[in-house]
């Protein structure tokens, strides 16, 4: 049995006398929501069985994506609280008697996509409370007559896409009382025959027997008369369906017929909807039919069923509709011409209807809004998206009081004016994007004081004037995305005193975008989105004019994935003003960088994404203000360790993700640094299958609040015998030591130590320089021996922090290189891409001749700094060379001076370089450097001007 299969029993022993439930399951995923209801989400994982120790307390489990086969016995025997199951997308053929006994308190179930042929009587047995069961896409060709007879509150049915040739092949279903709702489209049905149905639940009320290829409709008994819709759209049958209606009241419960698509011309149309004068008919579907105005059939329709409220049109060839066409349908409330071919219509067309509300003319051939929607004052709802409108006039809306809703997406509008929509006062969303507006001169008429939604997106403006908004005091979302705004004059959005939502994505906004005052109007403003602009600083030094600074209200900002560069650099301010904010996506902004301050203008933060930066470490005090924070998204960083949530405050963190990083070790004081954490997400890092990691690798799979995201899945990068094994293989039983053994060695030594402590204390550092000079004399015998020459690619490797790279780049790299002709390695021109970090390090201080190591307090803290120094000192002892050149730029205590340091000192005095105060000293500086390069260049003493060069204040 698998390592965590073994786990995983030995976790269930235990939660059944502590009541705890383990969340780290393989494949799953497992969420609690504010009611304590748990979901498990196992899709799309390769299962081929339901996985085994799943936690009784799931009420949601969804296995839909996967391999499943069959479902056995016991496959839910202890989920007595599940009241949701999706296995959908599986391969479930079989469904042992019993699988569902246990789960009692079961309300939906989701067998859609499987490879059923049959459903026998005992395979549902337990599921008294089942409302809703989907079967559609399978391969069921055969229902037992009793199949169904323990689902006492089965309300609806989905058996679309199965071979149930004949309605007489559903008599289980049919028998059922309760049941509502019947889905049996695509079964390729051939007749649809009422003799063929014995009896039919009182209170069904919908059924869909479309895309089934009925030749002949046959309704000669009233088993169906309490029905309230019907949908036989799209059934084609090779030859037009003949329709048989013994007597009209058969269906005179019928208030929805669909017939959308059917195989039928439109008098064979109209002959059926005219025998339906028993019934009420209310919404008819007649898309997709080829109909034109010549035919009649829109007159005839509303003759026949003069209650008509909902009709469908839309998918045809009308080009016009003839002036009376609608005179009969006074109570008509909805109508949908969409996807027609429409260019003019009547002006006097929808004078007849005194109830219209929702009006739809999209995808269609209108140049000018049509004269006939003006008249009608009841219209709540216009869509004229996606036709060919140029130009819009006050006149076009003029009459419509009543509008809340107008769509006009997709036209070629390019000009709007102040009074074109002066009469619509009840006007609430206004759609005019993916239009040709350039630019607003005028502001919105001042008759809109309802309006709550402006979507402008998708244009050509490129600035927004001042002013253009200021009569908009309703206005809660302004939608400006994807245009080419690069300008944003003062008092834009002055007047927008209850925006909540501003989206300026996919523009050309820059930093000189955000001048003082920007949003100055939008005090209540509560998301902003600034994603995919050209937002982008040279410094990350502190901003004179803050850009939010005014957005107090502000809680969801996005402005992740800028284009070109990217905001590399981030403004130490730049947040600053923030007070409520509670989201921040910033992912995919080439970050190099943030400095501590960061984030304290934003203690508010609950969630921040930073992932798809270049954040390779993390300073220990970043995240320090944010107390408040639950959800930290790092993926894809480049970050080498956890090190940084040991010491900040993380107190109320739930959710950490940091996939695709180079972490190799999580330490227990990483752990328990996180003591509310819920989701902890490390795929695609590193892995070391080692000791360091053997409390990872125990609290992982047996704690039993956090659930560490797909662990089983996580794998070793080293040492060699594991690599692209499993970490969870890595058996932990190797690192635990003999305590007897340990406690008699510790006891000796104790005695020991405490003899020599007094000498080594005194003598400890010339020990160890004894020892590393002779292991280097021996190492370079060996090295003689083999006759091994060095050639050396550069002069000096340079070792160096981020926040020293200025110093660098503005005065080491300049002399040594242009005025010496030193060739350096610098880690961001030279290191090679692609591969690890340490291992660059390690191959280029070895391809160097020296190692120049620029020393501040930020180089004492980085931890790849530590690692550099720690190679160049080892390669003293390696080579019995003087290799080390040390630079201070400032004055730094003892106490932080690392070990390394204090061996240095020890083993040669004379290189140490101290980067002047005094201007007139500089130049001395360069050349003292210049003759310590020079040292090791065919002989191993040193220029006699290095030479006893100290600074004895360096311990």
């Amino acid at each position: 049995m698998p390592f965590l299969g073994l786990v995983s029993i030995l976790i269930l022993l235990v939660n059944l006398h502590q009541n705890v439930t383990p969340y780290s399951l393989e494949n799953c995923e497992i969420h609690d929501n504010a009611e304590n209801e748990t979901k498990v989400l196992c899709y799309h994982r390769n299962l081929s069985e339901v996985p085994a120790h799943l936690p009784s307390k799931v009420v949601f489990l969804d296995l839909s994506e996967n391999r499943i086969a069959s479902l056995r016995k016991n496959s839910f025997s202890n989920l007595i609280h599940l009241h949701v199951l999706n296995i959908s997308q599986n391969q479930i053929h079989h469904i042992e008697e019993g699988a569902f006994v246990n789960t009692c308190h079961l309300e939906i179930l989701n067998l859609t996509g499987n490879q059923l042929h049959l459903i026998s009587s005992p395979m549902f047995a337990g599921l008294r409370n089942l409302t809703i069961l989907l079967l559609g896409n399978n391969q069921i060709d055969k229902i037992e007559t009793s199949a169904f007879v323990h689902l006492e509150k089965l309300k609806v049915i989905d058996l679309s896409s199965n071979r149930l040739h004949a309605l007489n092949a559903m008599d289980a279903i049919f028998n059922m009382e309760s049941l509502e709702k019947l889905h049996i489209k695509d079964n390729n049905l051939q007749n649809f025959s009422t003799k063929e149905i014995v009896s039919v639940p009182l209170i069904l009320h919908e059924l869909d027997a479309s895309h089934n290829p009925i030749s002949v409709l046959d309704v000669s008994t009233p088993v169906l008369q309490s029905l309230v819709s019907l949908d036989l759209s799209f059934s084609t049958p090779k030859t037009p369906i003949v329709w048989l209606i013994q007597d009209p009241c058969f269906l005179k419960g019928l208030k929805v017929l669909y017939l959308g698509g059917i195989a039928m011309n439109p008098s064979g149309i109209l002959e059926v909807i005219q025998t339906l004068n028993c019934s009420l008919l209310e919404i008819i579907y007649l898309d997709h039919l080829n109909l034109t105005e010549s035919d009649g059939l829109i007159e005839q329709v509303c003759l026949s069923h003069q209650n008509i409220e909902t009709l469908h049109l839309l998918g045809n060839k009308f080009t016009s509709v003839k002036a009376r066409a609608f005179e009969k349908c006074t109570h008509l409330r909805h109508l949908n011409m969409a996807f027609n071919k429409l260019k003019v219509l009547p002006v006097s067309l929808f004078q007849s209807l005194p109830y219209l509300q929702i009006l739809s003319l999209a995808y269609n051939k209108f140049t000018l809004v049509p004269n006939a929607t003006s008249n009608v004052a009841s219209l709540e709802t216009l869509d004229l998206s996606f036709n060919k409108i140029k130009r819009i006039s006050p006149d076009d809306f003029a009459h419509l009081n009543n509008v809340k809703s107008l769509y006009m997406t997709g036209n070629t509008i390019s000009h709007v004016t102040s009074n074109l929509f002066a009469n619509l006062h009840r006007l609430q969303e206004l759609d005019l994007g993916e239009n040709a507006l350039k630019m607003i001169k005028e502001p919105f008429s001042a008759s809109l004081q309802m309006l709550k939604t402006l979507i402008l997106r998708q244009n050509k403006m490129d600035h927004i004037t001042k002013g253009i908004f200021r009569n908009l005091a309703s206005l809660q979302l302004l939608n400006l995305a994807d245009n080419q705004i690069a300008t944003i004059k003062p008092g834009a959005f002055e007047g927008l005193s209850n925006l909540q939502s501003l989206i300026l994505g996919s523009n050309k906004i820059t930093k000189e975008t955000f001048h003082k005052g920007v949003f100055q109007g939008a005090s209540s403003l509560e998301d902003l989105e600034l994603f995919s602009n050209y937002m982008s600083y040279e410094s990350s030094q502190k901003l004179a004019y803050p850009p939010f600074h005014l957005l107090k209200s502000l809680k969801r900002l996005q402005i992740n994935s800028q284009r070109h560069d990217g905001l590399q650099n981030f403004p130490v301010n730049f947040l600053e003003g923030l007070e409520s904010i509670v989201q921040i996506h910033a992912g995919n902004l080439a970050i190099s960088s943030l400095d501590s301050d960061t984030f304290k203008y934003t203690p508010t933060l609950k969630e921040l994404d930073l992932s798809n930066n270049n954040l390779n470490s993390i300073s220990a005090t970043l995240f320090a203000p944010l107390s408040n924070l639950k959800e930290l998204h790092l993926n894809k960083n480049g970050l080498n360790s956890l090190s940084f949530v040991s010491q900040v405050n993380f107190s109320q963190l739930g959710l950490l993700r940091l996939a695709g990083n180079q972490i190799d070790v999580v330490t227990r004081e990483q752990i328990k640094a996180l003591p509310l954490l819920l989701f902890l997400d490390l795929r695609n890092n590193p892995f070391t299958c080692c000791c360091s990691n053997q409390d990872f690798l125990r609290w992982s799979p047996m704690n039993p609040k956090t659930q560490v995201l797909h662990f089983s899945e996580y794998t070793c990068a080293s040492p060699p015998a594991y690599k692209e094994k499993k970490l969870w293989t890595f058996k932990t039983s190797s690192c635990t030591a003999n305590h007897d053994f340990i406690l008699y060695i510790t006891n000796t030594a104790a005695v020991i130590l405490l003899m020599l402590v007094c000498f080594c204390c005194q003598w400890r550092w010339h020990m160890v320089y004894t020892y590393h000079l002779l292991l280097a004399y021996f190492i370079d015998k060996k090295q003689k021996r083999k006759g091994q020459d060095i050639e050396y690619n550069y002069d000096a490797f340079v070792s160096y922090n981020t926040r020293d790279e200025k110093w660098v780049m503005n005065y080491l790299l300049p002399v040594l290189e242009n005025q010496y002709s030193w060739k350096l390695c610098l880690h961001h021109r030279d290191f090679e891409p692609g591969r690890f970090i340490l291992e660059n390090i390690v191959d280029n201080i070895y391809s160097s001749r020296k190692t120049i190591c620029v020393i501040s307090r930020h180089y004492l803290e980085s931890e790849w700094c530590s690692k550099e120094i720690q190679v160049a000192s080892f390669r003293i002892f390696d080579q019995h060379k003087d290799v080390l050149i040390l630079i201070f730029l400032e004055d730094i205590p003892c106490e932080y001076l690392s070990p390394y340091h204090r061996m240095r000192r020890l083993i040669k005095k004379k290189t140490y370089l101290k980067w002047p105060q005094e201007e007139q000293e500089i130049q001395f500086f360069w050349h003292k450097l210049n003759m310590a390069m020079k040292t090791g260049e065919g002989k191993e003493e040193e220029h006699p001007i290095v030479a006893g060069f100290v600074f004895d204040e360096i311990p």
